[in-house]
């Protein structure tokens, strides 16, 4: 007999705006949460959709990387993720998931800012998993300013700039050696793109970049059998949200959406195995928004 699944009410699956008003440095790790994410840990259950494939998720230590990665670990994949040293903690527990699932992990340390790592974090994934079939571009860096345009230096441009754009250009670039017909990449993109909060300008900027970079990549590499798509989110509960938000503003983080509250990484990881698999075999240039409600326009 099948699994029976009870319908859950989607506005009260998940906690309402009650996250404690906490700060933590950053980039922030889920051990330091007093509310920690759902990632999909007791909930993701898989079926053989991305059996024998090999993937790389930069930012795959936690909040959503982390999601996929178990996600993508369920459903039959191989799972390499890139993450600061500083999120070590976090890392190496993405990785026993993963490995829980029965699959390969490996875990690459270091800054995706430098264009030489960005160029070896792939070289060595391909190496060592002989092959690539999957690319998530999800790292991002983001730090809330109140003094809106003005607030921001040249310093945290070239930060955000460099993690959120940069990257993305440099890895897949790097990728594509090693990426074949049927392989996927899959961008995320946010909300931002659409609807751009002032406190985060230079965020929302990169956010818009990175969703016409989805479209032009999606035409360049269609006649190579290559799908590019992405991910839009909204206001999801992750450790970068306590790590650069003021206290204030986590303590309602998510109840501007029509749902009425934050989503989770968990909620998340089907639109990226979705992309990842041949089921979206006809989907390119696209993107999947899990935003509470709030519209892409």
């Amino acid at each position: 007999m099948a699994e029976q699944h009870t319908p859950q009410d989607p506005t009260t699956q998940h906690p309402r705006p009650e996250q404690s008003p906490e700060q933590i440095e950053h980039p922030g790790r889920t051990s330091q949460m007093r509310q920690r994410p759902d990632h999909g840990e007791d909930s993701y259950r898989g079926s053989g959709r991305l059996e024998g494939r090999r993937a790389l998720i930069t930012g795959g230590d936690s909040g959503i990387g982390r999601a996929v990665a178990i996600a993508f670990a369920r459903e039959g994949a191989d799972v390499a993720i890139s993450y600061l040293p500083e999120e070590e903690s976090d890392a190496q527990e993405t990785v026993r998931l993963v490995e829980a699932a029965g699959r390969r992990a490996l875990a690459v340390p270091g800054d995706i800012r430098e264009e030489a790592h960005c160029v070896d974090l792939v070289e060595r994934v391909a190496r060592e998993f002989a092959g690539l079939d999957i690319l998530v571009n999800n790292a991002a860096y983001q730090m809330s300013q109140d003094g809106g345009l003005r607030g921001i230096t040249t310093e945290q441009l070239d930060r955000v700039l460099k993690t959120n754009l940069y990257a993305m250009f440099w890895i897949t670039k790097a990728a594509l050696a090693h990426l074949g017909a049927g392989a996927s990449i899959i961008n995320t993109t946010s909300i931002q793109a659409y609807d751009p909060s002032p406190q985060l300008l230079d965020y929302a900027t990169t956010k818009a970049g990175i969703l016409n970079f989805t479209r032009g990549l999606a035409q360049q590499l269609a006649e190579e059998g290559i799908r590019v798509n992405a991910v839009a989110p909204g206001p999801i509960w992750t450790p970068l949200i306590p790590a650069t938000m003021p206290a204030e503003k986590v303590q309602q983080f998510g109840a501007d959406t029509p749902l009425g509250r934050a989503g989770q990484p968990a909620e998340l990881a089907p639109l990226y195995v979705f992309f990842a698999s041949q089921e979206s075999s006809y989907v390119t240039g696209e993107v999947l928004g899990a935003t509470g409600g709030r519209l892409l326009s």
